[in-house]
């Protein structure tokens, strides 16, 4: 299969996906936990008092005795996992009997430890709040059976292992309940509403900001703000308070480089009707890792008027310098970014992140950063990509369809001056989208798996692009009986290119790495267009009277006496319109260069 086969076949197979965070386990295949019966949900699971509840219609048992283990809540539950162990020894991990279903479309059956059925979970996340299933005693059972169950009532709130009831087999006497020594409490911090919004007086001078756009009300929301201040005589810790549109999180993230990648991430973010804060880990383009509110102090929060606002402390060096968490006292970039969360799920970032111009010590002096959405080397691809298909391409188009007719007599380096012109375009347009091609791979050091249909058309583009410079360079002669095919196998091959290059400028300006704003930049493309349509219109009017004034005379030597005069009026109103239709491409090219140039 040729290049351009496999790249269109590419683009009509694949479908346009974005990355979210996966539920994990919301389909309840967790046989990789039986174990530790830990959700993986990058936080700590909770520690205080369970709204659920297990029950046994039962006591004690026989072997092949079938008991009734009910799981119950004052609250809804989105998933669990259920199992029956040895109770006489707390430290394995074995399973003791199997289960049977009583409701099989939201339970299922897991096998652990490589016993069939020794598990319960549930099939999708679904909200429920009881599951009743039965327990099978084996002939091999334990004398002392207990019942455990993980819980979890929404992604980020979980309770693992929750102990239930013990019961015996016939005959043994139960044991005595042994004293339990309580753990104290964890130290947390408890958050406080802030008694108004944000405001960015200081900036410059009493506290270090970084705003989007640049001189932004932290109270509108589209503004996102970042501040940082350092508190206590000895300057040993920094005050944050970040802002942002109230769609779910807005974080922010130090980093040593500009490549998100190994970063202290901090997040304030929505969970039903409050906010919390926690800090966490990116090791890739992934979604935060390891979240944990340690470090974190001081917290309140605001949720009003379509924004969201935390403001919290976090000491200069942590005692313990845990994997991803950094030093303030030394100099990062500046990472912004904001997106949906839901039950405490971050989603990916809506847009590119706002990273700082240039590395900031937390610690130093106050001072108003800037930032950018748009990576330099995207903005390089899409301000060529936009030259290359607005302008050259365009006008070179133009002149191969409708001033083949005009300066006859006019040669340029012994070809036909249209010809020359076109040839010279497209060799450009053709240099400009190759080079354009290749950026976007050094940037992100390989294929974009987020950037949907966008890249098939540019592969797309390119192949078909280069197929045209083939079939250019082994064009039949003037005279050939095979000139005519070429003629419209290159007419064909170029206006299809033409239309997809269209196409993915329309879906290039939407790419969270080269966002453009919106609605006007779509607009600005579509006047292209409509300005692009009305002039080949205009041309093909021309075009039509003009034949007809050629031959709709029965004189004809009249005809030919007035034929001088005609062509050479029609070619000066042919160039007029020409050089109109150049100036409009390249109005409507800088109007979309300057929109990336501010990103």
């Amino acid at each position: 299969m040729s290049s351009v086969g496999l790249c269109c076949l590419l683009f009509i197979s694949v479908s346009v996906c974005y990355w979210v965070p996966t539920d994990c386990y919301a389909d309840g295949k967790v046989t990789k936990v039986c174990g530790s019966m830990e959700p993986h949900h990058g936080s700590p699971g909770q520690t205080g008092t369970s709204p659920y509840h297990l029950a046994t219609n039962t006591t004690t048992f026989n072997p092949g005795d079938h008991i009734q283990v009910i799981l119950s809540g004052t609250s809804y539950f989105e998933g669990f996992l259920l199992q029956a162990r040895d109770a006489a020894n707390q430290g394995s991990a074995s399973t003791a009997g199997t289960f049977t279903l009583t409701n099989p479309s939201r339970t299922q059956l897991l096998t652990c430890n490589k016993q069939q059925g020794s598990a319960v979970s549930h099939t999708s996340d679904a909200r429920q709040t009881q599951v009743t299933v039965i327990w099978n005693a084996p002939q091999d059972a334990p004398n002392e059976v207990q019942f455990f169950v993980t819980v979890v009532s929404h992604y980020r709130v979980f309770w693992v292992k929750l102990p239930g009831p013990i019961i015996y087999r016939h005959g043994v006497t139960p044991r005595p309940t042994q004293p339990t020594t309580t753990p104290p409490p964890i130290q947390t911090t408890t958050p406080s509403i802030l008694p108004g919004p944000f405001s960015s007086d200081g900036c410059g001078q009493s506290k270090s900001c970084l705003l989007d756009p640049p001189g932004c009300d932290p109270q509108d929301p589209r503004c996102f703000f970042l501040s940082m201040t350092t508190e206590g005589p000895d300057r040993t810790s920094v005050m944050f308070e970040l802002s942002g549109p109230a769609e779910g999180y807005v974080a922010f993230a130090l980093s040593w480089d500009t490549w998100m990648g190994n970063d202290d991430v901090y997040m304030c973010l929505e969970d039903g009707d409050r906010v919390s804060v926690s800090a966490a880990f990116v090791s890739g383009r992934t979604h935060p890792e390891d979240q944990t509110q340690s470090g974190v102090s001081s917290v309140s929060w605001r949720l009003a008027d379509g924004v969201i606002q935390c403001r919290f402390s976090r000491p200069v060096k942590l005692a313990n310098l845990e994997p991803g968490r950094y030093d303030l006292d030394q100099e990062y970039f500046l990472f912004l970014a904001s997106g949906h969360a839901q039950y405490g799920k971050v989603w990916k970032h809506r847009q590119q992140p706002l990273v700082s111009t240039h590395r900031k010590r937390l610690t130093g002096p106050p001072e108003v950063l800037t930032g950018s959405r748009g990576p330099t080397i995207m903005k390089m691809h899409g301000a060529l990509m936009l030259l290359a298909w607005m302008l050259t391409g365009s006008v070179g188009t133009f002149i191969a369809s409708f001033y083949k007719s005009d300066w006859p007599n006019q040669t340029l380096l012994g070809q036909k001056v249209w010809f020359q012109v076109h040839r010279g375009l497209m060799m450009l347009t053709v240099t400009l989208t190759v080079v354009a091609f290749c950026l976007p791979f050094f940037y992100r050091k390989g294929w974009s798996k987020h950037a949907g249909v966008h890249p098939y058309l540019g592969c797309c583009v390119l192949a078909l692009s280069l197929l045209q410079f083939v079939l250019a360079v082994f064009r039949p002669g003037p005279d050939s009986h095979r000139r005519y095919i070429f003629n419209w196998g290159h007419w064909g091959v170029g206006s299809v290119t033409e239309i997809m290059a269209v196409v993915a400028m329309f879906l290039g300006m939407r790419q969270s790495s080269l966002l453009l704003p919106q609605p006007w930049a779509t607009h600005v493309l579509i006047g292209y267009v409509v300005w692009l349509a009305s002039f080949r219109l205009l041309l093909l009017i021309h075009k039509h009277f003009y034949i007809n004034k050629s031959l709709g005379s029965d004189d004809q030597q009249g005809i030919l006496s007035d034929q001088s005069e005609f062509r050479s009026w029609g070619s000066f109103k042919k160039s007029v319109i020409l050089a109109v239709l150049a100036l409009g491409n390249s109005g409507l090219l800088v109007a979309l260069l300057s929109s990336i140039a501010e990103i």
